[in-house]
């Protein structure tokens, strides 16, 4: 999860939750197709729905992990309890989180 002002704003809540996928090993298999690309910081791009708007995913320069918003995907019940949360001395003080143990660093 993260709490940052780019994140709040563009997802127009308290926090954006976020799951990570390999890029070689994400497939868009939605009608709408690959998302639509905006660079919304210097070093970041945002993929949107073509059809809709909805912001889908994010990349940063050289990475080869695509972050997926979490309440995008269709099945939510998949092991996508939040591990980490970003900037969390930001986040509005009624925001109360229960982070799930790391499975990398169990």
């Amino acid at each position: 999860m993260c709490s940052c002002e780019h994140c709040t704003l563009l997802s127009g809540s308290p926090a954006m939750a976020w799951v990570g996928f390999r890029r070689e090993t994400l497939n868009w298999t939605g009608r709408s197709g690959e998302p639509t690309w905006y660079a919304t910081w210097p070093t970041l791009r945002r993929g949107f729905c073509p059809r809709c708007g909805t912001h889908l995913v994010s990349v940063a320069d050289g990475s080869d992990m695509v972050m997926v918003t979490t309440f995008s995907l269709t099945d939510q019940n998949r092991g996508l309890e939040p591990v980490g949360h970003s900037f969390r001395q930001r986040a509005v003080p009624w925001l109360a989180v229960t982070l799930a143990p790391d499975p990398l660093h169990s």
